[in-house]
């Protein structure tokens, strides 16, 4: 080959080498935000398990925090932003180095490997995907619009509470179990995130350190998920009224 040419194939690689390093460091970084969030919302769901008024309590407190320093709501619409700004580069990076994967696996080594990574990885992918999707629906129906799926409560009897639109939502079972669904490949990116974030970092890089994050990320993804499905199942079964 061509001198010159071989030098501007090695320097394209290692571009692509620095830009892959680059997006796995926005990966760490924004997921990262995104497990202190689910560590946070899932401490507010629990308020649930109190009654709706200690629920409402909760999520007034959160619209007035920092105030008179910042405007009503002031807090909560910025973290909101930082959120969407977070999600939007985290999605990027993510599609970018789904497609890279794809692009530069040669086939050989994709039949090799589907047994053990090709699996695990597009069920990552996929339940990304559904996150995502189950992220507008749920603000959609608690947040944006305020859906209320049960016959049985009228929009009378909930008023402007939150709470108890949470409440009449997880007494259906298909809600709950879209959840459950939902949990369930929170649970797998969360475990993923954190232990492949440590790698990104540097943190995992000796058999110490690898078990540490490994059980780490099992710990993180198994308080949050745990305490996410409490409030809907005692909701389901009636000790939450």
């Amino acid at each position: 080959m061509d001198p010159v040419a071989t030098q501007t194939l090695l320097q394209g690689e290692q571009k692509a080498r620095r830009t892959t390093v680059f997006m796995k460091i926005l990966m760490a970084t924004t997921g990262a935000l995104f497990v202190f969030y689910v560590l946070m919302h899932m401490y507010g769901n629990l308020k649930i398990l109190f009654g709706p008024a200690a629920f409402d309590e909760y999520a007034e407190h959160l619209r007035t925090m920092f105030e008179p320093i910042l405007p009503h709501t002031g807090f909560l619409w910025l973290f909101r932003a930082l959120l969407v700004v977070a999600l939007v580069v985290h999605a990027y990076a993510a599609f970018t180095l789904w497609s890279r994967a794809n692009g530069a696996r040669p086939q050989r080594y994709a039949v090799k490997t589907a047994a053990k990574g090709a699996v695990r990885s597009k069920m990552m992918r996929w339940g990304g995907v559904f996150l995502l999707l189950f992220l507008v629906f749920h603000l959609v129906e608690f947040t944006i619009a305020k859906v209320n799926f049960n016959g049985a409560f009228s929009a009378a009897s909930l008023g402007n509470s939150t709470g108890k639109l949470v409440i009449a939502s997880f007494q259906l079972w298909w809600l709950v179990l879209i959840y459950l669904l939902a949990m369930a490949a929170l649970f797998l990116h969360l475990f993923h995130g954190v232990w492949s974030g440590a790698q990104t970092l540097g943190w995992a890089n000796t058999a110490a350190s690898r078990r540490i994050w490994q059980g780490t990320a099992h710990v993180v993804a198994g308080v949050v998920v745990i305490g996410f499905v409490i409030p809907p199942l005692a909701i389901l079964v009636g000790l939450v009224k």
